[in-house]
């Protein structure tokens, strides 16, 4: 059972930081992040949505069904703003902007992007210098499709270090961190930050971060 951490409490809801390697899911190995924490809590939780197995970084889970249902309508009205940090090698097409495309299923479970826009996955995105040969990439998705941002950095030339399974650099862990979410609840606003990870690449981060200029 792994030592969960939480970014932000509240009555109806935490805000739990992710490890990187931590299942929705159960497998064969762990039950799924949501059933472990809460055992850890002796509480029952209700997820809210999901973060790919590799991706660390702000998870929402709700404390009642009530709230869980109230919460699920904000990520399905596109209420709640997610910021998402990631670091590639190489140099981009573009340096920022919007990748915007329709999302097919490629072979072996991999998914890839496509010129048509019938119900396109939508992510923004800005870039940064980290060192020779790296870059660090706010992103926002607007939209929540499997893997979508893993995707979209490929399409742009630059997949993410350790995201192997779309051409990244190979490293121990995947350089994709959900780093914020901001909305508005219960007559309250909420902006919510994940701490960083310190391993890999993410120690190299600079503090403070740039950030695209609607953060600032």
């Amino acid at each position: 059972m792994r030592e969960l951490s939480l970014v932000f409490r509240h009555p109806d809801f935490y805000i739990l930081n992710k490890p990187a390697g931590a299942p929705m899911h159960a497998n064969d190995h762990e039950a799924g992040i949501v059933t472990q924490l809460a055992e850890q809590l002796n509480e029952t939780l209700f997820p809210v949505h999901r973060l790919d197995t590799p991706t660390s970084g702000a998870l929402l889970v709700a404390r009642s069904s009530a709230s869980a249902a109230a919460l699920s309508e904000l990520f399905a009205r596109r209420a709640i703003r997610k910021t998402y940090l990631a670091i590639a090698a190489g140099k981009p097409n573009k340096k920022q902007g919007l990748i915007k495309g329709d999302m097919a299923n490629a072979r072996r479970g991999n998914w890839r992007l496509l010129h048509t826009q019938e119900n396109p996955a939508v992510t923004r995105f800005f870039s940064y210098s980290l060192k020779p040969s790296y870059r660090y990439y706010v992103l926002h998705p607007e939209t929540g499709k499997t893997h979508q941002l893993r995707v979209a950095l490929k399409s742009i030339g630059a997949p993410i270090c350790g995201d192997t399974r779309y051409g990244g650099e190979a490293a121990d862990y995947l350089h994709l961190h959900a780093w914020q979410l901001q909305f508005d609840y219960a007559g309250e606003s909420f902006s919510i930050k994940a701490p960083l990870p310190s391993y890999g690449l993410f120690s190299e981060l600079p503090n403070p971060l740039q950030t695209d200029p609607t953060d600032e």
